[in-house]
């Protein structure tokens, strides 16, 4: 009996407690290594990579639609921005507390959808990119071209852990009125009016180019090919290395969507007039106006 009780001791021996301690260290390592890698979005995201990063919970999905059509169906995942909640207060420093909100960390990817051909998307993500978060794409598709496609929709209502993010104002994006006026006589700068052709021609500001948003999408997707677009724009006499300043009527959303249009064309030195035509008016700027416009001027080729 007494060799049968000194096995068991001489086993006990043989646990080393410094080899336990050796595995643990490793683990803890590469738990942590994976938290700060994000991957850096391009101007579109398609809807593979989107389900891809949802997956692996590592995207925010910001829906900019009304509460109410997010509260009947949404991407998974996804947080409510309405496009309204975010202009009833875009200072910089709100649009860093709503960031803050959804729990979106400075380096983290963010995708944006609308069901409004792009440009609700656009306007959100260019206030986003303009407040210091770069990495922000758009969604290749609207929400109804997602459903028709049988991709996956929930209908729970998200939340996460609030989140630092700083505040890192990108002014090469941004252009006012004051900016805007003085750019009408400088060499190499140059307006683009994103309206449809008759808005246009019926009042626009004195030197801009006609652009209409309705010539950005193709194919299902809310932007054309980055080829498309490029060719599309030179054929409009717009040098690559212009400074383009694109606006719409009243918010900044068709103008958006134009934005980034030039953006994925290869144009680099773009800004928007966020406020837009309607401001303009507003401060009694001069507006050019085609009274008696015919079938061709209507033409936007």
């Amino acid at each position: 009996m007494k060799k049968a009780a000194a096995r068991p001791r001489a086993i006990a021996k043989k646990k080393p407690a410094k080899v336990v301690a050796r595995k643990k260290i490793p683990a803890k390592r590469a738990a942590k290594k994976p938290a700060g890698q994000f991957i850096q979005l391009p101007i579109i995201c398609d809807a593979d990579t989107l389900r891809t990063l949802v997956r692996k919970k590592a995207v925010r999905v910001v829906d900019v639609r009304k509460a109410e059509d997010y509260d009947a169906g949404h991407i998974p995942t996804a947080v409510s921005l309405p496009l309204a909640r975010l202009l009833e207060d875009d200072r910089p420093e709100r649009v860093i507390q709503l960031l803050q909100e959804f729990g979106v960390a400075e380096r983290m990817p963010v995708v944006i959808y609308d069901n409004t051909f792009g440009a609700l998307a656009a306007r959100v993500a260019w206030t986003f990119q303009y407040v210091g978060h770069s990495n922000t794409a758009l969604l290749e598709m609207t929400f109804k071209q997602w459903q028709e496609l049988g991709l996956e929709v929930e209908v729970r209502p998200n939340s996460f852990k609030r989140t630092a993010h700083p505040l890192a104002i990108k002014s090469e994006m941004y252009a006012d009125a004051q900016y805007v006026e003085a750019a009408q006589s400088q060499q190499g700068k140059l307006l683009v009016d994103s309206r449809e052709r008759l808005n246009f021609l019926t009042e626009h500001i004195p030197t801009a180019r006609n652009i209409p948003y309705t010539m950005l999408g193709a194919g299902g997707n809310i932007l054309r090919k980055s080829d498309e677009l490029k060719r599309m724009i030179e054929n409009r006499g717009i040098a690559q290395d212009s400074e383009i300043i694109t606006y719409c009527g009243s918010v900044g959303t068709l103008s958006g969507l134009a934005y980034y249009a030039l953006k994925l064309a290869g144009y680099n030195n773009v800004k928007l007039y966020p406020k837009s035509f309607k401001e303009w008016k507003s401060l009694g700027k001069p507006k050019d106006e085609f009274k008696e416009a015919n079938y061709w001027d209507l033409s936007a080729e």
